[in-house]
């Protein structure tokens, strides 16, 4: 059956699995909707079929206000695109052509910008610019209906630096001011200095399992999982802030409250934190391919919408991945907390008292976490002593946060897998389980594999150097996803992995 096929059976079925995966641009309308608008489908002849909301835009189609696409899950962004774009895509997330050309972006990814535009209309259908425009144009609308911020602050969060630009934008789309879109939405969002907003996932999603793994590696006082929601520190520019992160199960959502982060931070905590979750995942790719394996299957079955969560910070989970080397996954968490809370930067004075947002459940308790992970420039010229670290370790930690500070180790999303696994592997100390799993987490690369893992081999049923050998060689036919079957095997034990 041929794509075009398929997508007009999604189409008409409604088939939420395809929701994000294309767009139906309606030519009796000029609008462009997602495959489960609940709109009178229109007949087949009147409908064209686009790989992402920014092909559509190009195509001259403008957002349908009923199903509204910005609310609609990520287009995962190694889906049925190259290495290059992939990157690319998470660089023009972090924000590269806000302020960059297409031809920096080309120098970043070491190729050139007509190759570069060349890959992006092959794959996504779409310039690098038309994609950057209708990311910021879909934060924008997803802020103008979920909150209370002043237009001026959702130009600034969505990066067009002027009011000006922000509303021709949404004229030149809508046909309406943002002011009179907002009015368009149903009751009303308080005023708050705390803001929410609503971050829809690809369904199947495995909530419970993902906080679980996030829980037992929080660290203390930096990180806390209560009652099935997720809370850290992060340091946002030259500010600190708090992010909240919660279900909504009946929405297929998550509700990210952000306490503290600057306007002008905002696009990029969202990115962060979409990454973070793997909000994006085409689960039912996954699947299709791991569930040949007999063992995978089994274990599919047990945890439908598995994820592999990713890390709000490079350096911060690189020197909890040094800490997890050989010991318990309790043991290195509360080695963790023991550095944190010896030179991490307090934020209460910053924030004295943030409340939850869930005040219905917990009240009007603070939020717990206090402290900032320590920089690479801290834990430089820290001595560790009296934390119960073994001097190799020490040296370990010391030399990747000097690497840091010096540029010669950087998590920037540009870089290949290969080159950020050389990079990091050329420290001493540093060897392939931790490389495999910080590219597996910080880096989002989906086949990244730490086949050494104890926890791993053990899961596999398999044991020693002969045995990581046996893993590695099965592992070929789960590419590209052997990070998320690494996710399964771990999910089978009480403990392991980093």
């Amino acid at each position: 059956m041929q794509l075009h096929d398929v997508y007009e059976r999604a189409r008409l079925s409604r088939d939420a699995r395809f929701d994000g995966q294309f767009y139906v641009g309606v030519k009796t309308t000029g609008i462009y909707c997602r495959p489960i608008c609940p709109a009178n489908a229109p007949k087949k002849e009147n409908v064209a079929f686009y790989p992402s909301a920014a092909a559509a835009s190009e195509a001259g189609f403008r957002p349908c206000l009923r199903c509204r696409p910005e609310c609609a899950p990520g287009t995962p962004a190694w889906l049925g695109t190259s290495t290059t774009v992939r990157r690319g895509l998470r660089l023009i997330a972090d924000g590269a052509l806000d302020d960059g050309s297409i031809e920096q972006l080309a120098e970043r990814l070491g190729v050139t910008s007509r190759h570069l535009r060349r890959l992006f209309t092959q794959h996504l259908g779409a310039s690098p610019l038309a994609i950057a425009h209708t990311q910021r144009l879909h934060f924008a609308k997803r802020l103008i209906d979920q909150t209370d911020l002043p237009m001026q602050e959702i130009s600034i969060a969505a990066g067009y630096g002027s009011v000006r630009r922000f509303n021709d934008a949404f004229r030149n789309t809508y046909s309406r001011t943002p002011r009179e879109l907002r009015h368009r939405r149903p009751g009303r969002v308080q005023a708050s200095d705390v803001i929410t907003v609503r971050l829809p996932w690809r369904d199947p999603y495995d909530w419970d399992g993902i906080i679980a793994f996030l829980q037992g590696r929080a660290t203390p006082g930096v990180e806390q999982v209560i009652d099935r929601c997720y809370l850290r520190t992060v340091a946002v520019g030259e500010g600190a802030g708090i992010l909240e992160c919660c279900p909504d199960d009946a929405d297929k959502s998550l509700r990210l409250t952000l306490h503290g982060v600057p306007t002008d931070r905002l696009f990029a905590a969202v990115q962060k934190v979409r990454e973070l979750f793997d909000l994006d995942a085409p689960v039912a790719e996954i699947t299709d391919l791991l569930q040949r394996d007999r063992h995978l299957a089994k274990l599919l079955q047990a945890n439908p919408g598995i994820r592999v969560p990713g890390a709000w910070d490079g350096f911060e989970l690189t020197i909890r991945a040094i800490l997890g080397q050989q010991v318990s996954v309790k043991a290195a968490t509360t080695l963790a907390g023991r550095i944190a809370q010896r030179y991490g930067e307090k934020i209460g004075d910053r924030h004295p008292c943030p409340q939850f947002s869930n005040s219905r459940k917990w009240g009007q308790g603070c939020l717990s976490p206090i402290l900032l992970f320590p920089t690479p420039q801290k834990l430089a010229r820290a001595r560790f002593n009296g934390i119960g670290l073994v001097q190799s370790r020490i040296d370990t930690i010391r030399r990747v946060s000097q690497a840091v500070c010096d540029g010669s180790l950087t998590f920037e999303h540009g870089q290949s897998t290969d080159e950020f696994r050389q990079s990091l592997m050329s420290i001493k100390g540093i060897g392939d389980w931790t490389a495999q799993y910080v590219a597996m987490r910080a880096l989002k690369n989906p086949d990244a594999f730490p086949a050494a893992d104890l926890g791993l081999l053990k899961a596999a049923g398999e044991s020693g150097p002969a045995g990581a050998r046996k893993l590695r060689s099965r592992a070929e036919a789960w590419r590209p996803w052997r990070a998320y079957a690494a996710m399964l095997l771990w999910s089978s034990l009480s403990s392991s992995g980093g």
